[in-house]
């Protein structure tokens, strides 16, 4: 029987409130406010970014697994989804102490690093509830409407921001640009944002008790991981393919999380993009983002998320080329390459959710997501350490800044996750809308 329409809404809701991390914060607003001016060479502060959301990718790698387990064995996504939720927004208030000021920066980058390693724990909880709000035949069409509302959630949400505290000298409240207010201000907005618009799944779908026969008995840390490794083990036995995917995503959506992570930051480095344009521009992204996802979650019922994936990243990896080779041409060719950009990013991230939802037995929805997280951010170092790599080396080779080379280090890690999914099958038998499961 089909979930109920209000439990599917609830679920997006929260989609759509994660808009207030994915574009506000690490995308389009804080993570540029962080590597503007203010806070020293835009190169360098770059860099440094990278290397703050690189650590927190090892630090996700080692926990997630074990934190979705745990929370299977517990019967509690619902719990660990707000208490995670809860700990990101409270992050999120605390951009808000982050002056523009050089001694500042590792503050700001610490609570945007951290504010990673929440996120990922509350996306895993997440993420664990598609097969409780989708059928088999439906799954990438609600995925791809989760996808699709956190997109459209960053359109409103930057276009209140920008209108109400970014733009103007002096915006609502008396707030002004002194000190980095407007951006300050509008980051405490966006953390209320968030835990608003959480609430809603939280209500519609409560922790269920399980079953006598369903009950598991809880782990110790350490056992958890062996418990972990006996997973492992078994996917490699029985269902290679299935782990080969969940290494070749983990390769490719480091790849569309780089794309987001600096998208801005090359927008205004090398692009020359005022702030206010950085908004404008994240505005049109979400815009194009938001629905191509909706729209090609269909195609991923229809047609199967691997070929889906496989189209997203070839014309992802042909944009960022051309951003590389016409970096010199102004704004106008980031306008139109960005864009492009964004298109495929969505639906790229949606099919690869939908392609493991179809795959996880029921009761460890929570320990297979958490391995998805893992086997990402176990590899999560490549996008931003290749980003600050390729800046690195296009420095030295031009001797001069060269930020525009960051680009190709995203592409780079894109095209290899391409070539690793190439050789992944669907398990025999099966078509899009058909349910697969582990044994």
């Amino acid at each position: 029987m089909a979930p109920p329409t209000r439990h599917v809404v609830a679920w997006a809701a929260w989609d759509w409130g994660s808009a207030a991390f994915n574009a506000v914060i690490t995308t389009f607003v804080f993570t540029v406010y962080l590597t503007s001016s203010g806070f020293g060479d835009p190169a360098e502060t770059s860099a440094k970014l990278g290397l703050g959301t690189g650590l927190a990718g090892v630090a996700i790698a080692l926990l997630a697994p074990v934190i979705g387990q745990r929370a299977d064995r517990a019967g509690r996504p619902t719990l660990w989804l707000g208490v995670n939720t809860a700990i990101v927004v409270a992050l999120s208030a605390l951009m808000f102490t982050a002056r523009p000021h050089p001694e500042f920066l590792w503050w700001g980058i610490a609570l945007v690093a951290v504010g990673h390693v929440f996120f990922e724990f509350a996306s895993v909880n997440y993420n664990a509830m598609l097969p409780r709000v989708s059928t088999p035949a439906t799954v990438g069409r609600v995925s791809g409407l989760g996808w699709g509302a956190g997109y459209l959630g960053g359109i409103v949400l930057l276009l209140v921001l920008f209108v109400g505290f970014i733009s103007p000298e002096v915006g609502w409240l008396g707030v002004t640009h002194a000190e980095g207010l407007n951006v300050r201000v509008a980051i405490l907005v966006a953390a209320l944002w968030f835990g608003v618009f959480a609430i809603p799944v939280l209500l519609a779908l409560p922790d269920r008790p399980a079953a006598a026969e369903d009950a598991r008995p809880r782990l110790g840390f350490l056992a958890s991981y062996r418990a972990l490794l006996g997973t492992i083990r078994g996917l490699a036995r029985e269902h290679p393919h299935t782990l080969f995917f969940l290494l070749a995503s983990a390769v490719f959506r480091d790849g569309l999380a780089g794309v987001f992570t600096f998208g801005g930051v090359i927008a205004q480095g090398t692009f020359g993009f005022a702030p206010s344009q950085v908004v404008v521009f994240g505005i049109a992204a979400n815009v194009v983002a938001g629905l191509a996802t909706m729209a090609f979650g269909v195609l991923d019922d229809r047609l199967g998320p691997k070929t889906l994936i496989v189209g997203s990243l070839v014309a992802m990896a042909l944009a960022g080329g051309g951003i590389f080779a016409f970096h010199d041409r102004g704004a106008r060719t980031f306008w139109v390459l960005g864009l492009l950009l964004c298109v495929f990013v969505g639906p790229a991230q949606s099919a690869s959710r939908s392609f493991l939802a179809r795959l996880i037995p029921p009761g460890r929805e929570g320990e297979i997501f958490g391995l998805y997280a893992t086997t990402g951010r176990a590899v999560s170092f490549l996008a931003p350490t290749m980003f600050g790599a390729a800046i690195a080396v296009g420095s030295r080779v031009t001797g001069a800044p060269a930020q525009y080379w960051g680009i190709l280090g995203i592409v780079a890690v894109l095209l290899t996750g391409l070539l690793l999914l190439l050789p992944v099958r669907p398990l025999s038998g099966s078509t899009p809308a058909r349910e697969a499961r582990i044994a």
